[in-house]
């Protein structure tokens, strides 16, 4: 695991101690069941263009993306550009986002919100499904196996669905029981490079009727073209989006490109 997840999943344990201190599980209950009803995830992404696109301000990576930009002024116009779903990162000391992030993507998206967060606890799935998301990232390579499986079977209990995040072929037996939709990233997680064939390649590894999602480095029209034609079923894009002054409306453009280069 590279140094920043590392960082990043120390943080995380502390602030599932600090989210089981604020709510027990019967106040997240009760908020549970005033929430919208979760919407389907996967079918989205089968019967729309398969993109999810993404909501964020920064990452350890690349720094500052899009200081100050809300949902509200992204979320709508990502819907109305045809996308299948939204993914809304919810950790605050390295992404910059919240809970309220995802409350607000919530009441302005018309397609299901994914909550994109480093889950290591059930009461993160509790949160997720409180605060209005359809479904819930998991990372395979913060998770051991029985971890994975146990928290896809109790996302899946929640009524959410689960896409399982994957970044080499050691890693396809975390497709278990709950996991809807399963995600490849291209990006190598200890040097940051960017390799497309890698999802290509880890993609043939896993099951035919499971939905397919290439995630990071995705940089336009020709590779998702390519990718697409190599069986994936959508893809999670997001830099390319927030880094413009109006991230809904490069959004709208490239759905518009993508639709036509696909004769969709």
């Amino acid at each position: 695991m590279s140094n920043y997840l590392d960082k990043i999943v120390a943080r995380k344990r502390e602030e599932v101690a600090e989210a089981k201190s604020r709510h027990s599980t019967a106040d997240l209950m009760a908020m549970i069941a005033d929430a919208p009803t979760p919407l389907p995830f996967a079918q989205s992404i089968r019967q729309r263009n398969g993109i999810i696109a993404e909501f964020k301000r920064k990452s350890p990576s690349k720094g500052v993306i899009h200081e100050g930009i809300m949902p509200r002024d992204v979320v709508g116009a990502y819907s109305e550009a045809g996308v299948s779903a939204i993914s809304c990162l919810t950790d605050t000391d390295f992404f910059g986002g919240s809970l309220a992030d995802l409350h607000e993507a919530v009441s302005y998206a018309s397609v299901p919100v994914l909550r994109k967060e480093f889950v290591i606890d059930e009461v993160q799935l509790l949160e997720a499904r409180a605060y209005g998301a359809s479904a819930v990232l998991l990372i395979a390579a913060i998770l051991t196996s029985d971890e994975a499986r146990h928290l896809a079977l109790t996302a899946k209990q929640l009524g959410l669905e689960v896409l399982m995040e994957l970044h080499g072929e050691d890693e396809v037996g975390y497709v278990s029981e709950g996991v809807t939709v399963a995600g490849i990233n291209n990006r190598d997680l200890r040097t940051f490079t960017v390799d497309l064939d890698h999802s290509i390649r880890v993609s043939h590894l896993l099951p035919a009727d499971l939905p397919r999602i290439s995630e990071s480095g995705i940089r336009g029209i020709d590779d998702m073209v390519r990718l697409r034609r190599a069986g994936f079923d959508g893809f999670l894009i997001g830099e390319c989006f927030m880094r413009e002054a109006n991230p809904g409306e490069a959004c709208k453009l490239l759905c518009h490109d993508y639709a036509k280069a696909m004769n969709i």
